[in-house]
């Protein structure tokens, strides 16, 4: 089944998970979390379509979109297929009851093994955002763990566990210590090629069932995470 948005095709929607309050899904990578003036291919119309096909719905569909990634992100999202879902949801998410881990292959070796990184950041006019002062940004904090270093290329695959979710945060925060994300063309070293982050566990309690819902999935095993045991 082919999902059309624009000018782009997705052959596929990988679905983890579905009943009938919330949809667990992979984001491909280069695909927009929701629409914009561009046109182009996002999740919430990949989905919303979808759910018509699959359930013969005649009328709009409804989704709840109650976090995002960026576009050059892949990884897992869950969406709102009820507007209580979708409340409860972000309610959770406010709360710090949402758990996001990601997987990174950032620029050197010499990082320490784990630790914590707390930051003030802004976002920009231009789609950007820099760490600043507390007077001026909003706290951004994340932790992260080494898990594989490979001192031949330079470059470490690193577990990062995401307690806010500012605009561009893992970029931002990484590259400001000098170890920017491999492929991150914004804020890298313009390697031009895919950047290396993916969103690989969500944990959250599901809106209605009340009940702990834990979600894993890789990166495919190609391009740089080929250098990785992922």
């Amino acid at each position: 089944m082919e999902y059309i948005v624009g000018m782009r095709v997705l052959n596929k929607l990988e679905v983890l998970y579905e009943d009938n309050h919330i949809i667990v899904v992979v984001k491909p990578y280069n695909v927009l979390s929701q629409g914009d003036n561009t046109n182009d291919l996002d999740m919430v119309n990949v989905i919303k379509n979808y759910l018509k096909e699959k359930y013969s719905k005649p009328g709009n569909v409804y989704l709840g979109l109650v976090h995002r990634l960026d576009r050059p992100v892949g990884g897992l999202m869950v969406f709102a297929k009820t507007s209580k879902a979708a409340t409860r949801l972000s309610l959770s998410i406010k709360n710090h009851e949402f758990r996001k881990t990601y997987l990174a292959v950032i620029h050197g070796t010499d990082l320490d093994n784990e630790g914590c990184f707390t930051d003030y950041i802004v976002k920009k006019s231009d789609n950007s955002s820099y760490i600043t002062d507390k007077n001026n940004g909003k706290m951004c904090q994340l932790f992260y763990k080494i898990l594989q270093k490979r001192e031949d290329k330079n470059l470490s695959l690193v577990e990062i566990d995401l307690k806010t979710g500012r605009h561009h945060q893992i970029r931002v925060q990484f590259a400001s210590r000098g170890y920017p994300l491999y492929g991150d063309q914004r804020y890298g070293k313009n390697d031009k090629k895919q950047i290396a982050l993916f969103a690989y566990k969500l944990e959250f309690v599901h809106p209605v069932k009340k009940e702990k819902m834990t979600f894993e999935k890789k990166p495919l095993n190609e391009g740089v995470w080929e250098l990785f045991n992922v």
